[in-house]
């Protein structure tokens, strides 16, 4: 049954903490604070996580302490991210990578900038817009999403090196920073948490290669299980080889050449000169007003700040206070702003060196007053009726959070696509590989896998970065951070920030309620609302009653966010992925 809270200002966060020793990882002693100890808190997810100086939280726990000592020896919050990315290409292979890409989302206390740095895949030079199509001309699924030529070229490692390089506080080396993960691969981690849930369910994308079968199964074919050992000591390589050389060691040299032939080998068509030309991108980040709060979010290549900055605007019309969290006029104009927006992804949106799309006309507030217009606070509006009025100028991700002592604060999202990606761990390389380009649009109106339809503006293209929804986001009062987030979950990442954002402003929940909540998702195409177990009964049935035709479950996602406020840091690791966890120190 959903409650709502009593109404308590986003500053005035009731949390519990609970205060634990953690051995470093590779790591020197932690360094001590004025008190002479080193504290640090660490989840229970039923409840925030308090911290006064840093924190990171994220979907695994190794990961997350070795962000956390980070920040506990005077890093900042880029040095942190850094660690937790690669260390999370070791802890959770599902979606942690150097074989895939992301969005980095910045937030810098001192020139109080914001900067979005954008390591998305890209399409290789050999491909053509009709790659994934079959010999009948339609949309064929199995060749982006479970064959080599779904492979972009990966930005992760670049991506990551770029941020430190460019935001990092000066005071960690990459090396340093890589010697967790590193020690890791090659020593081994005891299989636990989402990695013995997943890995068993995944075993069908492996079973295919080799390469991967000797990293992720038994001598005997079968899968790896809780308690086993995963030992990656290819992967240990290749992280000392982007220590010792940078992204060169990763883009050039023998890591590539390993690559390049295990994706040819099966099937690919990425090239030396690929990975070679591979640049990750400094945007400029979206950003709109909510409520008096500013929200920062991704820019395109992908959707997701944009979509979610149009539902809000469309919301900002509707007294959501008052009509109280969970309640089925709440839910209703979620849902009725969710589609509209999303309708105007699907249109308009692609990779902006290709797509002029008409953002400014999107994120206008006299755009949202004639979208909200058309919502009919009884009746769901079928998706074929979705008004579209602007001219044109087309789950198995990871998220995390980390805030510092400076004020500084990243939000980072980054995926290979599906769980575990293709499957396919480049022989001799340790990488698993994403299938990243099935959110390329196959054919004008074709749908990819977690069912986005798109248009011309999202078809292949060599060089090409297929849009993405990933949505690091981070909203600020007064141009300091109040709130980091973000989500897995492909086509429902921006409606998990979108009711994160509001559970907590509108509503006045505290982190951790707003995080556990039960969330529904609509994507305008199928015409269907996805809800979560947990909403009441009733609930459903006046959806259903309102003509949204409802679909449950919606599918996981993992809001793992972190509050800042005058009395400290809250994090709160979402419950919804066994394993996720917040450090603070």
């Amino acid at each position: 049954m959903i409650h709502r809270e009593p109404r308590r200002s986003i500053f005035s966060v009731i949390a519990f903490c609970v205060i634990v020793a953690f051995a470093p990882l590779s790591w020197p002693a932690v360094a001590q604070d004025a008190r002479g100890t080193a504290p640090a808190a660490t989840s229970d997810v039923s409840r925030p996580v308090a911290a006064k100086h840093g924190m990171v939280v994220a979907q695994e726990r190794l990961a997350a302490k070795i962000g956390a000592e980070v920040l506990a020896q005077g890093g900042n919050a880029v040095d942190a991210a850094v660690a937790t990315g690669f260390a999370l290409a070791v802890t959770y292979p599902r979606a942690g990578n150097i074989g895939g890409g992301g969005f980095m989302l910045i937030h810098l206390a001192d020139s109080r900038r914001d900067i979005a740095i954008d390591y998305r895949e890209t399409a290789p030079d050999a491909i053509r817009r009709d790659i994934f199509l079959g010999a009948d001309g339609a949309p064929d699924p199995a060749k982006s999403r479970d064959s080599a030529l779904g492979i972009g070229v990966p930005g992760t490692v670049a991506g990551l090196t770029l941020a430190l390089d460019k935001y990092g506080s000066g005071k960690f080396t990459l090396a340093r920073l890589l010697k967790p993960a590193i020690t890791l691969a090659r020593d081994g981690l005891e299989i636990a948490d989402d990695n013995a849930d997943t890995l068993s369910q995944s075993h069908d994308r492996f079973v295919r290669w080799p390469s991967s079968m000797k990293i992720f199964a038994h001598p005997d074919g079968t899968p790896l299980r809780e308690g086993d050992r995963l030992v990656q000591t290819d992967l240990a390589a290749t992280l000392t080889a982007i220590a010792d050389r940078g992204p060169q060691g990763f883009y050039e040299g023998s890591v590539a050449s390993n690559l390049v032939r295990a994706i040819d080998a099966a099937g690919g068509i990425i090239t030396l000169e690929d990975l070679k030309s591979y640049r990750p991108l400094i945007r400029e980040p979206v950003r709109g007003r909510y409520r008096g709060y500013d929200v920062v979010s991704t820019p395109l290549s992908s959707s997701g700040g944009t979509v979610l900055l149009e539902s809000l605007n469309i919301l900002e019309g509707f007294a959501m206070r008052d009509l109280h969290q969970g309640s089925l006029d709440s839910l209703h104009v979620l849902v009725e702003a969710m589609k509209r927006a999303y309708a105007d992804r699907a249109r308009y949106l692609g990779d902006p060196a290709f797509v002029n799309a008409p953002i400014q006309t999107l994120l206008a507030k006299d755009y949202a007053t004639k979208q909200r217009a058309s919502i009919d606070m009884m009746h769901a509006t079928p998706a074929a009726a979705v008004p579209v009025r602007p001219q044109r100028e087309g789950d198995n991700t990871t998220h995390f959070s980390v805030a510092d002592a400076f004020g500084n604060v990243v939000s980072n999202t980054y995926t290979l696509n599906f769980s575990y990606g293709v499957g396919l761990v480049a022989d001799g390389t340790g990488v698993l590989l994403n299938n990243e380009l099935d959110d390329f649009t196959a054919a004008p109106g074709a749908a990819n896998a977690f069912g986005l339809v798109g248009f011309e503006a999202n078809l292949p293209g060599p060089g090409k970065r297929p849009l993405s929804s990933m949505t690091p986001t981070i909203v600020l009062k007064d141009g300091k951070p109040v709130l980091v987030t973000g989500s897995p979950g492909g086509s429902r990442i921006v409606s998990t920030v979108l009711q994160v954002i509001v559970n907590v402003l509108d509503y006045d929940m505290n982190i951790a309620a707003a995080v556990q909540a039960p969330r529904l998702h609509h994507q305008w195409l199928p015409d269907e609302v996805r809800a979560e177990h947990g909403f009441p009964d009733g609930i459903i049935a006046g959806l259903q009653a309102r003509g949204h035709t409802v679909v449950v479950p919606m599918g996981q996602t993992s809001a793992n966010s972190i509050a800042i406020t005058p009395d400290g840091l809250f994090g709160a690791p979402d419950p919804r992925t066994r394993g996720s966890h917040a450090v603070g120190y």
